[in-house]
């Protein structure tokens, strides 16, 4: 007479201990990465009073950071060249409106120049870029 085993059938139950592993050690490097993912370019913007303008989602912004470096939206070009990039990026789009961002380090002449070129790419719409201005909450001393 030959005693039955439970050893030919199959394990219904998931091990979840490897599922658990792999999505805490992923949960772990987009927290460590996340910070390190800043978009953009870094500028210190000029501060207004002006009230927002609407803007679209798929703007383009011309930036010029504190080296005086010129980018299109992220990617960096010369200013003897953003005439020609704009022109060819425009050509492909139905509103020719440009923003302009330029760090308050950067001489006027410069800020003047990188304007002259954007109109001569044929923006008809530029729009400047600031900061709203920061209302201090200390008194004022006399």
């Amino acid at each position: 007479m030959a005693l039955e085993t439970n050893s030919d059938r199959l394990m219904s139950d998931i091990n979840v201990t490897p599922f658990v592993d792999v999505m805490l050690v992923l949960l772990i490097i987009f927290m460590v990465t996340a910070p390190m993912m800043v978009q953009g370019v870094d500028v210190a913007l000029p501060e207004t009073s002006s009230e927002a303008l609407p803007a679209q989602e798929q703007a383009l912004i011309v930036t010029v950071d504190k080296d005086q470096k010129v980018h299109i939206n992220d990617f960096t070009v010369g200013i003897e060249l953003l005439r020609e990039k704009l022109a060819k990026i425009l050509k492909n789009r139905k509103d020719r409106e440009v923003y302009l961002r330029a760090d308050k380090s950067v001489p006027y002449g410069t800020v003047a120049r990188v304007m002259a070129e954007i109109k001569a790419a044929g923006v008809k719409r530029l729009g400047m870029v600031t900061a709203p201005v920061q209302e201090e909450t200390s008194p004022k001393k006399r």
